[in-house]
């Protein structure tokens, strides 16, 4: 893959305005026609071409994905481990007690820096776009897009039925079906709360569930999100009585695992340029192989 989305204009195509084109037929945001328009990143058979040009059939629109940006965020090199990666897109396996983007309390130390050195010693002119975040503490899966572009298309996606958010968790106890669904709204109290509560003021959020193991102390749940509201998986099994080990906020604190037993392991989504499902897993982390052991006696 290069930097450059190519298209060709059909017959039926003929006579659309490049901007409409670009809209209907190419499924590109408003905002990111603007910008590569205002910075002469299309083109028309090899020619830069305004968004009220006429399209002829056979026409060849290149449009260049790549545009000069920075980010104020100091690159760190660290060891991220890449699941995979292209032009457009990077998905890591984030350890658990790391920040996935600065704040006040994190300003270093967070994936966020450590993509930006990793791209910088690539030589890739790439700023960090998460399409999906996690926790501090919950490990896993996390996708990054490189330009705009890409980061549009998965964002966009998202909403969709082929976009997979999947998730493992150790719970307290043992559920009485084997599989279902939870569809309780999520509400946020006050505007400086960190806590999710059940309400039916809240949002819709709706989670579903698949046990996969059940232990002496505990089961393995497989989780699947269908909306994605903060806190949504830990706020759900804690409702129905069945909180992540090791979730102080939800749950109670323990000595078998020092952050919430929860990591994200699946990802199913269309490539945003060939629209092709990449499906990728990762196993559990070991501090989560352990407290399996621990409470397996």
């Amino acid at each position: 893959m290069n930097n450059k989305l190519l298209y060709k204009v059909a017959e039926k195509e003929q006579d659309m305005k490049l901007r409409e084109y670009l809209k209907k037929v190419a499924k590109l945001s408003t905002r990111l026609i603007k910008s590569a328009a205002m910075q002469g990143r299309i083109e028309v058979n090899n020619k830069k071409a305004k968004l009220n040009h006429i399209l002829k059939e056979n026409d060849i629109i290149t449009f260049d994905v790549i545009k000069e940006e920075t980010q104020n965020i100091e690159p760190e090199k660290m060891n991220l481990e890449v699941i995979y990666e292209d032009t457009d897109i990077i998905v890591v396996n984030k350890p658990p007690k790391m920040v996935v983007h600065p704040t006040k309390s994190y300003p270093k130390g967070t994936l966020a820096n450590g993509l930006l050195y990793y791209f910088r010693e690539k030589g890739e002119n790439c700023i960090v776009r998460l399409v999906s975040r996690l926790d501090m503490d919950t490990s896993g899966l996390i996708i990054i897009a490189k330009n705009q572009f890409s980061h549009m298309a998965l964002a966009r996606d998202m909403q969709s039925q082929v976009f997979e958010k999947s998730y493992l968790a150790v719970v307290h106890g043992k559920f009485n079906e084997a599989e279902g669904t939870i569809d309780l709204p999520i509400y946020r109290p006050t505007d400086d709360s960190i806590k999710r509560i059940i309400d039916e003021r809240g949002q819709k959020s709706i989670t579903h569930y698949k046990i996969l193991e059940e232990f002496k102390g505990g089961s393995l749940v497989k989780l699947t999100l269908e909306t994605g509201r903060t806190h949504q998986i830990r706020v759900h099994l804690s409702y129905i009585g069945h909180p992540i080990y090791g979730d102080i906020l939800y749950g109670i604190e323990e000595d078998l695992i020092k952050r919430q037993a929860l990591h994200a392991y699946r990802l199913v989504f269309p490539h945003p340029r060939t629209s092709k499902l990449i499906t990728l897993e990762i196993g559990l982390p070991e501090d989560i192989k352990n407290l399996i052991k621990e409470i397996s006696r």
